[in-house]
């Protein structure tokens, strides 16, 4: 009953007319950034957060929370209308929804994608209202050995798994550890990697790392593949509507399971892309009918969207509880919590109980306002892609520019936003992984400070990392999600030699 009454003074606390407003703002431009492919829910938010340094904090995570409500719609409008995933995340949905739209069948699938889109993100939060609180107080016991043991197993988590090759994780996450430790040392005084340059004494600053990486770094890619939108035109009435929601109830074994899917590896460090593929490949594997997978089957586009939402909603329950983002978006959103002086963690429940209660019940009702705000204005949004990407592009890369500049009114900041620009798009074109870079960079001054107070604590002796069964449970276990890969290549190794007996 205690999080119920917190939840209505939450409602209490989202439900301000400024905060309505922010909120619808937010999923308008949160549709856009989805249905812009080059852009999308990190990115997003990465390019706007400066714009949000003279707002209140509640309202401005209302509205950064709410653009990626929008972008998790707005990713599925291009993915079923052009066969180009706005999202990552969206690639799955292109499968089905694509073949849908080609078949007449465009309203009938977007429908579908947002109505599933809904439903997962709905159930999400409802875990993060209930399960959020227990946690935090869990954590409260927390101490320095307790935390580093936490922030290792989520390094080694994206280590063990995550679907690109561990070696290019590693390397991906040592990079963003050496510019993490680039700056002051705040306990010894010691420079450390500024090679001279006193811009540098502060270190590289997040949010400017996450704008080049995310932002110019898509658009660098986009520009260089020649991007046209073609496709197919869409318009929702409420009678298709009506006639396609009683058509789903048949697939609630589908929602459930694409739910849990999508819950677990929110909270783990897997991610919406892994989620969406992983409901899609189960949700065939179990259909009576597999062959209609990829021809237009409207399971084919549930099954995914349940899945990403429901993955991407549930990242937020580690990274308000123990301050570990559960993805790139939440990593941009955790760093916007650090900027505004609110540290995510066990005593943001305690010091802070208004901030987060009125953002999980902004979840609820962004949720709500973003199926109305997609199903309402669906031919609009395809009408504004058929502005050529060559106008499109130069306004994004002004936007991005401009975010950069603010956060410190540096010129040195927007040139450093240019060249992880250049590292981002060299990233996408070798096929590194991102998120494991802004993660390590988000996490790794918190990591070094964990140890190393631990290290004080216990004169030097790294046991404390197994002294008691907690810690020693959250390390035994990152160090098994480091060694997965292996354990992975072993047994493949024993099954392959087994065959050729």
């Amino acid at each position: 009953m205690e999080e119920v009454n917190n939840l209505f003074g939450g409602f209490a606390v989202a439900m301000t007319l400024p905060n309505i407003l922010y909120m619808l703002i937010g999923i308008t431009l949160g549709v856009l950034i989805g249905v812009l492919p080059g852009l999308g829910g990190a990115n997003g938010i990465a390019i706007l957060l400066p714009l949000t340094f003279t707002m209140n904090p509640t309202s401005a995570i209302i509205m950064l929370s709410c653009i990626y409500w929008g972008a998790l719609f707005g990713g599925a409008i291009t993915s079923i209308l052009f066969n180009i995933p706005g999202e990552p995340w969206s690639v799955a949905t292109t499968f089905d929804g694509y073949p849908m739209a080609q078949q007449g069948k465009a309203a009938q699938a977007l429908t579908a994608a947002f109505t599933s889109s809904f439903i997962g993100a709905f159930f999400a939060v409802a875990l993060i209202t209930f399960l959020a609180p227990v946690l935090a107080k869990f954590a409260l016991n927390f101490g320095p050995a307790e935390y580093f043991a936490v922030q290792l197993l989520t390094f080694c988590s994206f280590v063990g798994m995550s679907k690109e090759p561990p070696t290019k994780v590693i390397v991906a996450m040592m990079l963003g550890f050496a510019l993490a430790a680039v700056g002051m040392d705040t306990v010894t005084g010691q420079l450390r990697m500024t090679y001279g340059f006193p811009v540098l004494l502060k270190g590289f600053d997040f949010l400017i790392a996450v704008i080049g990486l995310f932002g110019i770094g898509e658009i660098l890619l986009t520009m260089e593949e020649g991007l046209a939108f073609k496709g197919k035109s869409a318009k929702l009435n409420p009678k298709v509507v009506w006639e396609t929601w009683k058509t789903l109830p048949r697939y609630w074994l589908t929602f459930i399971r694409s739910t849990a899917i999508g819950c677990w590896m929110g909270i783990t460090p897997g991610g919406a892309t892994p989620a969406s593929f992983m409901s899609y490949g189960i949700a065939q594997r179990m259909s009576k009918d597999p062959e209609s997978f990829g021809k237009g089957q409207i399971e084919g586009v549930l099954a995914p969207e349940t899945a990403a939402h429901a993955a991407g909603t549930s990242a937020l329950l580690p990274m308000l509880t123990l301050g570990i983002p559960g993805s790139p978006t939440a990593a941009v959103l955790l760093g916007g919590l650090m900027i505004w002086g609110l540290q995510p963690g066990p005593m943001l429940f305690v010091e802070h109980k208004e901030f987060v209660w009125g953002l999980i019940a902004s979840m609820y009702l962004g949720n709500i306002v973003g199926l109305l705000v997609v199903l309402t204005t669906v031919p609009y949004w395809a009408a504004f892609l058929r502005i050529p990407f060559s106008v499109i592009a130069p306004v994004i890369v002004v936007i991005c520019a401009i975010g950069a500049y603010t956060v410190h009114s540096s010129m040195f900041d927007v040139v450093m936003m240019m060249v992880f620009g250049v590292v981002g798009y060299l990233f996408k074109k070798l096929k590194y992984p991102m998120a494991p870079l802004v993660l390590a960079l988000v996490l790794g001054d918190m990591a070094e400070a964990s140890f190393r107070q631990s290290m004080l604590l216990s004169q030097g002796d790294v046991s404390i990392f197994w002294s008691n069964k907690l810690v020693g449970g959250i390390a035994g276990l990152a160090m098994v999600m480091l060694i997965w890969p292996l354990l992975g290549s072993v047994k493949s190794l024993f099954s392959d030699k087994a065959a050729s007996r």
